[in-house]
């Protein structure tokens, strides 16, 4: 048995160690916000926090999750993700929409430790996040918006 602390809530999963992290979310858990992209933690769409940090769940096997705290999209509420989500829909950065859930979560993460960072941070931030639909200069233009929202309160 494997313990996880997901949105808060515990969890015991009767599941392989290796099994990645996004399977047991999605497949044991019924948490389908997390998206499979590329399976190899390349593209960024299974991004979901373990203890505060933006991770790839596709590749993290779930032992190396066990007894740490993990948040989805399904249960951030933050300041900080309530500004991203608002901004998101006000400049209408979504297309497709297939990778906003770990855009979301890479940007929600940046905005919790930088309340205002540059053009340059907010692409480091979120050069692990590919958009097949090119929104990129719209979710650099939201994550600003929200900083600004914010104003400090993260």
């Amino acid at each position: 048995m494997i313990s996880l602390t997901i949105n808060g809530k515990a969890h015991e999963l009767d599941i392989d160690p290796d099994t990645p992290l996004l399977w047991a979310l999605r497949d044991e858990l019924n948490m389908t916000g997390t998206k499979l992209g590329c399976g190899m933690a390349l593209c960024g769409a299974c991004t979901v926090h373990m203890n505060g940090s933006p991770i790839r769940a596709c590749s993290l096997p779930i032992s190396a999750a066990a007894g740490a705290k993990i948040e989805t999209i399904e249960g951030i509420n933050s300041p900080a993700f309530q500004a991203v989500q608002q901004a998101w829909r006000e400049l209408d950065v979504v297309q497709c929409g297939y990778c906003q859930s770990g855009q979301i979560m890479s940007a929600t993460a940046l905005l919790q430790t930088n309340k205002k960072p540059t053009d340059a941070e907010i692409d480091e931030a979120m050069s692990g996040n590919l958009c097949r639909c090119a929104t990129y200069h719209r979710v650099r233009g939201a994550i600003h918006q929200a900083a600004e929202k914010l104003g400090g309160k993260v």
